[in-house]
């Protein structure tokens, strides 16, 4: 099974697939132009990554964030969730209270970080610390399998 792991963010959205191989397995991010998810080029990495199922973190709007920044954050994550449905690939929904705590994190970016690099330490793309994103992405499709009966 191909699982799409998906951080959505309006300017910081990463992805994460998880192939049947290890040499499948990559992450990256959501690609963006003039501060807006490039729809066109999303939709074109979609297809590429062929999933089964696309797993995207469900988002909403943050305390103190302000209105401008809300109104760019839910049409990136919108826009997102329109080209996977649009492409008629299966959406499911990670609440991330739940994922978060199946792999035993808290809010901290930097120990889904260090989690994912344990488990994953050939896949590159998590160096940073502004990868924490991708990181996500990829908890967030191994937290699919494992809680489907397909452990990774």
């Amino acid at each position: 099974m191909r699982v799409l792991g998906v951080d959505p963010g309006a300017v910081s959205g990463a992805y994460a697939l998880l192939g049947e191989h290890p040499k499948e397995t990559h992450v990256g991010d959501v690609p963006v132009v003039d501060r807006q998810v490039n729809a066109a080029e999303w939709s074109r990495i979609v297809r590429y990554c062929s999933p089964d199922v696309v797993v995207i973190e469900r988002v909403g709007a943050m305390p103190k964030q302000g209105v401008s920044s809300t109104f760019r954050f839910g049409m990136g994550a919108g826009l997102i969730r329109g080209v996977v449905a649009g492409a008629s690939l299966p959406i499911v929904d990670a609440v991330p209270a739940v994922w978060k705590r199946h792999f035993k994190l808290d809010g901290d970016p930097e120990r889904s970080r260090a989690l994912a690099i344990r488990r994953f330490p050939k896949i590159e793309g998590l160096a940073r610390k502004k990868d924490h994103n991708r990181a996500d992405a990829l908890l967030i499709a191994v937290w699919h399998l494992e809680t489907r009966g397909d452990p990774v």
